[in-house]
This record gives structure tokens, sequence and C-alpha cells, in this order.
């Protein structure tokens, strides 16, 4: 039996704005503006559950929060995993101050993994320390 991983292409387009409730050229609006980036096979944009994951936040940003697209764009710009394939995605929330208050947009009810303070976040984030020793055994 084959199970997808969180990045592997698998919905149309037509699928993906039938599940969001939106109509296939706001996908694409979403996707000229930097919001997502999805895979194309044969001319065609397949959605991966991660894709999936964004679009419905990003959804969620316009539609419950009200924001328009710069609103939106800046706000995701503050999520520095939005892009990445293997962001390990959201957790409870910390009393201790030590990462955000801000929702995760890959898991509902939880919140960003990151520190609150950007100029802390390579100093206290995992993801970056790996990324940082895969720099300097040059491996990335």
């Amino acid at each position: 039996m084959f199970i997808p991983g969180a990045d592997q292409p698998l919905y149309p387009i037509g699928v993906v704005a039938s599940l969001l409730g939106v109509h296939p050229e706001t996908l694409r609006i979403w996707e000229r503006n930097g919001l997502v980036k999805p895979s194309r096979r044969n001319g065609q944009r397949l959605y991966s559950n991660n894709d999936l994951q964004r679009l419905k936040y990003v959804h969620h940003l316009v539609k419950a929060k009200g924001l328009n697209m710069a609103g939106v764009k800046e706000l995701v710009a503050l999520y520095h995993c939005w892009h990445l394939d293997d962001c390990p995605g959201g957790g409870a929330r910390n009393t201790d101050n030590s990462s955000s208050g801000r929702q995760c947009w890959k898991y509902e009810g939880t919140y960003c993994n990151t520190v609150a303070d950007q100029a802390d976040l390579c100093a206290q984030c995992g993801l970056c320390q790996h990324r940082q020793e895969e720099k300097r055994k040059g491996l990335a």
C-alpha cells in the first residue's frame, strides 16, 4: 500500500479549489503571489498535503481574519518554515516565551515553534542549527 508523504504532489487544481470552496483562479493568484509553489506534471499543477495546509491557512487569513493579499504576504513572511518541505509543524503554546504566539499554519490548534524574537531564531531553532551544521560540513 502506497502512503504518500506530506510533500507528494497529489491533487489537481480543481480538487483543491473544491476542497477550499474557492475558484481555481484564486489558487493561481495565490501562487503568483508566492504563497504556494505546487509541483507540475505535464503542465498540470499538482498540490501536496502541505500545499493544501498552506492554502487552508491562507484561506483562513482572508475569510476569517479579513486580510488582503498584502497582509497575508506580510504575515506569511514571519514563518521561516512556510516553504520548507520538512517543516516540523507546531506544538502546544509554551509559557516560557521560547515560542511565538502565532498559530501554526500546518496543524490547526497548535502554535509555531519559532522563537518570539527573530534575532534569537537561529540560536534556539533545532531546524536552523541542523542546517548550519550541514553548511559547515559542506552538505548544503
